[in-house]
């Protein structure tokens, strides 16, 4: 029998412990640390026998060609992947229950006519999953290669792909998974952790590079393990469950972030040991699946914003991309002694501080007033670029005066009230002029790197808060 042995790992930042501790000595957080059991491996389960596989190899004798990544048929995942799925790789793909996850992921394997495709399913039927591909693709005859098990115990899971031989292999969600190794629930950390490390084990061992001449034809064939894409669950804080724990296992942390009651999605990079995390792709939800949306600028703003005040458009980037969203604004005076603040998608600290600073340094008495503010399209930006746009639409709100529709802005906007340089302002102000704007006003700090001259648009540089109002409104 297997000796267990009680650990405690901190569902924050996955610090471990011998015993139970308030307070986390790595990042700071109370009653974070949880209790899980862990068995030793018998010599029958998979992860022992691919551990056994493995073997010290000099670094100057492996090969380390480059291997071509699975065209995901998506531009939007292959941008956030960094090309492509690198073979032998481990992917998380989170998000909110209901956000489009599985719908994603499924109507993207369907695309994949030359690849094997094995979907393991802990949380829908066979019958559900036909349901759904029938709807994601109604007039393509659905894949041969693609099998679909459903089945929530680990061991099990091996004996499958060892039988199919699939190129993918799809397990929705790791949250459903459960292995004999561990006596807990499935869903709880130990299980999750355990099951990700072995799946991990796995695809690695099976994938180890192999030093020249290994074989007896002159070079070993190395084992070939398909790659694992893992769908999970967040927790009502809006982290990964599980959380940190996989996030330290896997090889690419995906994000799928959105509101379910707005049409768009936005997958994020958070970590990828193959590419970089600063891309991200946006996708809008229809009754078809997932659309890709190449040009989402034109999606996130409205046409019927002449003359109404508390609108303002600015030029944000998130990861490469630069897209231009609508920031509207409401100013009222406040029914109640105490005035309100809200924001959506848009950080309210931040809003806290722009507010503080319109008060302080350009004199418009907003404490006794109600502020609103709200991201068009239901997206979440952390571009401190859109300081200047969500100032101005402030502004324009408590004047009641609207702002022409031509105009875009962008800049950072300090404490002392002075407009501060973003960067890449080359592509914002690039896609202001594809959009037919005919003006934006970008921080004077960022004309020197800016030739006027190269652009129809006119370029109106702001020093501080007061020039960019006296350029809107004056």
């Amino acid at each position: 029998m297997a000796k267990e042995k009680t650990m405690y790992v901190c569902e924050n930042c996955g610090q471990e412990s011998a015993k139970w501790i308030g307070k986390c000595p790595s990042c700071g957080q109370w009653n974070t640390f949880k209790e899980f059991r862990v068995g030793k491996p018998s010599a029958q389960t998979p992860l022992a026998s691919v551990q056994k596989a493995c073997r010290a190899i000099p670094l100057s004798d492996i090969r380390a060609e480059e291997e071509p990544r699975m065209d995901m048929r998506d531009e939007e995942l292959n941008r956030v992947l960094g090309g492509g799925l690198v073979p032998g790789s481990l992917v998380l793909l989170g998000g909110e229950p209901g956000i489009g996850k599985s719908t994603l992921v499924l109507q993207t394997i369907l695309r994949l006519t030359d690849k094997k495709v094995l979907y393991v399913s802990g949380e829908e039927s066979a019958r559900q999953l036909k349901l759904r591909a029938d709807r994601l693709a109604p007039s393509t005859p659905l894949m041969a290669e693609l099998k679909v098990v459903c089945d929530t115990s680990l061991e099990n899971i091996f004996e499958h792909i060892e039988a199919e031989q699939p190129d993918l292999v799809i397990i929705d969600s790791i949250q459903t998974i459960s292995t004999e190794a561990v006596e807990s629930s499935p869903g709880s950390l130990s299980q999750i952790r355990e099951c990700a490390a072995a799946l991990l084990n796995f695809v690695k061992g099976a994938n180890a590079p192999l030093p020249h001449g290994g074989g007896a034809g002159g070079e070993a064939e190395a084992l070939v393990a398909p790659s694992i894409i893992l769908i999970g669950h967040i927790t009502k804080e809006g982290t990964l469950a599980g959380p940190k724990v996989l996030e330290h296992i896997v090889d690419t942390v995906l994000q799928f972030e959105g509101d379910q009651h707005y049409l768009y999605r936005i997958l994020r990079s958070q970590k990828n040991r193959f590419g970089s995390t600063s891309e991200l792709g946006i996708y809008e939800m229809r009754q078809d699946g997932l659309r890709p949306v190449a040009n989402p600028s034109e999606l996130l703003m409205t046409d019927n914003q002449d003359g109404l005040s508390g609108i303002a458009i600015a030029a944000a980037i998130e990861g490469v991309r630069p897209f231009l969203i609508e920031t509207q604004a409401l100013v009222s005076t406040a029914a109640y002694g105490t005035a309100q603040r809200s924001a959506n998608g848009f950080d309210y600290r931040r809003l806290n501080m722009l507010l503080a600073v319109l008060e302080k340094r350009v004199g418009f008495k907003l404490a006794q007033k109600d502020v609103f503010l709200n991201i068009a399209g239901g997206l979440r930006v952390t571009d401190p670029a859109i300081d200047l746009g969500v100032i101005a639409a402030i502004l324009s709100s408590n004047v009641d005066t609207a702002i022409d529709a031509g105009v875009a802005l962008c800049g950072e906007v300090g404490l002392s009230g002075e407009i501060r340089p973003v960067s890449r302002i080359e592509q914002r102000i690039a896609e202001a002029q594809k959009l037919g704007f005919q003006r934006i006003l970008i921080p004077a700090a960022n004309l020197k790197a800016v030739n006027p001259h190269d652009y129809k648009i006119e370029i109106t540089p702001c020093r501080r808060v007061e020039d960019a109002f006296r350029a809107l409104f004056g």
